[in-house]
Formats: structure tokens, sequence, C-alpha cells
């Protein structure tokens, strides 16, 4: 991590074509809860979780078993004063194969400590990333919608 950005990194006995599928499987692993095709160039599509989170985001890269990016075209939170803090920012996963395993970076670019969201933000990704993502990447089922646990846990809901 720096100061502009969110990152984590972790590896997997998986190809990158399947670390890329999964990414691309977004319903899987963040939330059943997206409107729109998460897995086309140029492709918008908009996420929501109750009055608390909504965003539309712009599919801007993919390259095949190789990266992945997203810029958040528009976003509102309900629970910090500046709704907007992740507009104009970039979701961006890099994969790298590793020997026999793969690597992949994520990162948040925009998403700094200094905002009034990070800390909930950055918990939310670990948990989406870490956690959910590279389930469905190692076992097939990710866990998707646990937005009421994170929410639970900042005192949101």
């Amino acid at each position: 991590m720096n100061d502009k950005n969110y990152t984590t990194i972790f590896t997997v006995d998986k190809t990158p074509q399947e670390v890329f599928a999964a990414i691309n499987n977004v319903r899987a692993w963040w939330s059943e809860e997206i409107d729109g095709d998460t897995d086309k160039l140029g492709a918008v599509y908009y996420y929501h979780f109750k009055d608390i989170h909504r965003c539309t985001i712009k599919v801007t890269e993919l390259v095949s078993n190789k990266k992945i990016a997203w810029h958040v075209l528009h976003n509102d939170f309900n629970f910090i004063k500046d709704k907007t803090e992740w507009n104009d920012t970039d979701v961006v996963f890099e994969i790298e194969k590793k020997g026999d395993k793969t690597e992949l970076h994520f990162t948040h670019v925009g998403l700094a400590p200094s905002h009034e969201c990070y800390n909930v933000c950055a918990d939310a990704w670990g948990t989406y990333i870490n956690g959910s993502l590279r389930e469905l990447i190692v076992t097939g089922k990710g866990h998707p919608n646990q937005n009421v646990e994170i929410a639970g846990k900042h005192d949101l809901l």
C-alpha cells in the first residue's frame, strides 16, 4: 500500500486463466446485487447495497489472463460526508504467473488512507478479495453479499 491506493496481493495454485475467469464472475465473489455485464470491455454495470453504497462502474481494461480494470463513474456512500470519494477511481486486478502459481495484485487506485471511507472500504476489499475471491479461485465457491457483516462491524446498519 502507498499513500494514494489500497493494495493487496495473494498467490494461488491455479492458472492465470482460472484467476481471470473468477475475477470476471463478479456476482460469485462480490455481490449478486449487480446489474449489467461485468466481463465485457466498455460495459457499464451498477452495484448497490441497500442505501449504504451505490456505484456505477465501467470495465476499462480486459487483457485476457493478465489484467482487468474498472473505472468508477459514479459513487454514493451514505455513511460519510463526501459521499463521492470513489468517483473517478480505478479498481485494477493484475495477474502474473509465478512458477507453478499465479499471483493476483489488487489495487484500488485513489482509495487513500486520508479518505473518510478508507477503513471501512479497506476492510470490505480485504474481505472480498482475500476471502471471497480467493475462495472462488481455490474452491470454486465464493462468498458474495457479505455486506451486512461488514456494515455491522462498522456500525453502518
